[in-house]
């Protein structure tokens, strides 16, 4: 598979690989957002220490490498605001596309730009034909993006779980967007 570039432009943000160089400044964004990100990621729930931040950017290299998924800090004006990413998790010819801002980004428009440029990104791999966006029915700011970019909501699964986070419902929305739309839609 040909990787997504490590660098992708949509004004106003700027995504760029994270690398270990982005420790101190990716720990500090995680937890000044702990408490905006705790109802909606499970990962956000419990402690994040630096050793957790360390071995969480580890991690993001080895999946990059190994095209499991490709991780970016998303940036405006230079400064990381929160992170998104493109993950192999749907199975073959899919990426599954998620993202996170700090409390303070919100509202200003990187979420929707972020999104735009990983599924811009995604369709550039020519063995991609799909990318999928996931989140809780509760989440109805995370519904506003794959709404802006075309997607088209495509399943509502109850998982066998129970919620995981304290603001889910535990009902998932599953949005896609095959190469097919993406390359039929205006502009």
């Amino acid at each position: 598979m040909i990787r997504p570039s490590p660098v992708l432009t949509c004004p106003p943000v700027v995504l760029r690989r994270w690398t270990p160089d982005d420790l101190a400044e990716q720990y500090r964004l995680v937890v000044e957002s702990l408490e905006h990100l705790k109802p909606w990621m499970a990962w956000a729930l419990g402690e994040y220490t630096l050793d957790i931040a360390r071995e969480r950017i580890l991690d993001m290299g080895r999946a990059w490498e190994s095209e499991a998924e490709y991780s970016y800090a998303i940036t405006v004006d230079g400064r990381p605001v929160g992170g998104c990413g493109l993950m192999s998790r749907i199975g073959p010819g899919g990426l599954e596309l998620g993202y996170w801002l700090h409390p303070n980004a919100v509202g200003g428009g990187a979420a929707t730009a972020a999104a735009a440029a990983l599924v811009e990104a995604a369709f550039s791999l020519p063995e991609i034909d799909r990318v999928e966006i996931v989140h809780d029915t509760a989440n109805t700011r995370s519904a506003a993006i794959p709404r802006r970019l075309g997607f088209r909501e495509v399943a509502r699964v109850s998982p066998p779980q129970e919620p995981l986070t304290s603001a889910e419902n535990g009902v998932d929305v599953r949005w896609r967007l095959t190469r097919a739309e993406f390359t039929a839609a205006p502009g």
